[in-house]
């Protein structure tokens, strides 16, 4: 019980930093109803996992626009996602993971939660974030480093990924167009191009604000997406419209 408590207070912490950038020790003990001892442990917490910084009296937002920033923008609603996703997922099972956001909290959430799961990535975001986990077991894809994403990319994914062969491939998007997922990289959809050729399912994990959205690169067709995980602000409309092309779609 007294983890959870915790793990709520985090998430509450990563939710107020979100919208104000940056807030002292001592309102973050007042909105919370907790005293300043725990606030600065909970920041430590935090700190060590790259979601914030510590500054005198102060934590702040991380300012560059990395995985480490987009984490903490609609952080529940993207830890609900990702914790409706681990919920498919059994222990001993292998799968694979692309880069983003609701990725990097769904490999924490299939490690924290699951046993023995072996996770397939290209992010070296995601294996840093989750080494600290005792049954974290991680294969990290050769490739080209994107410094800013912290993802491998380039020709040597596709030749690393054809040596595995995976029921489930998680990966997040940009936004939708009628022919179906969009990236703002070519270079990650092109990664993960190669990449959902080794998974019989391709899964979405996205918040439905990116519904509203497109991108300028090509991610994958319908017909090559079979789940989407996403958050109760999609709207009928767009269920529907999902579901008669096949992709189940899951609140």
């Amino acid at each position: 019980m007294k983890d959870k408590y915790m793990q709520t207070r985090l998430t509450n912490i990563l939710n107020v930093l979100g919208k104000e950038k940056r807030i002292s020790v001592a309102e973050l003990s007042e909105k919370l109803k907790v005293s300043g001892v725990t606030i600065r442990k909970d920041l430590s917490k935090l700190e060590d996992k790259g979601l914030l910084k510590r500054e005198h009296g102060f934590a702040t937002i991380v300012t560059s626009d990395d995985v480490n920033n987009r984490l903490l923008f609609n952080y529940e609603i993207k830890k609900k996602i990702a914790q409706k996703a681990a919920a498919s997922i059994r222990d001993g099972e292998t799968i694979m993971i692309e880069s983003g956001s609701c990725c990097a909290l769904l490999a924490e959430e299939v490690v924290t939660s699951l046993k023995d799961v072996t996770i397939i990535t290209n992010s070296v975001f995601i294996a840093s974030f989750v080494r600290s986990r005792p049954g974290a077991h991680i294969i990290l894809l050769g490739g080209e480093f994107q410094n800013e994403s912290q993802v491998m990319v380039g020709p040597l994914i596709k030749k690393c990924a054809e040596n595995f062969h995976v029921g489930k491939f998680f990966i997040g998007t940009d936004g939708f167009n009628d022919i179906g997922a969009m990236s703002a990289d070519l270079m990650r959809a092109e990664a993960v191009r190669s990449m959902s050729e080794s998974a019989q399912q391709t899964i979405i994990l996205t918040e439905s604000q990116k519904f509203n959205r497109s991108g300028v690169v090509s991610l994958l067709p319908y017909d090559k997406i079979n789940a989407i995980y996403t958050d109760d602000n999609i709207g009928d409309d767009k269920i529907k419209a999902f579901q008669k092309k096949n992709i189940n779609i899951h609140i």
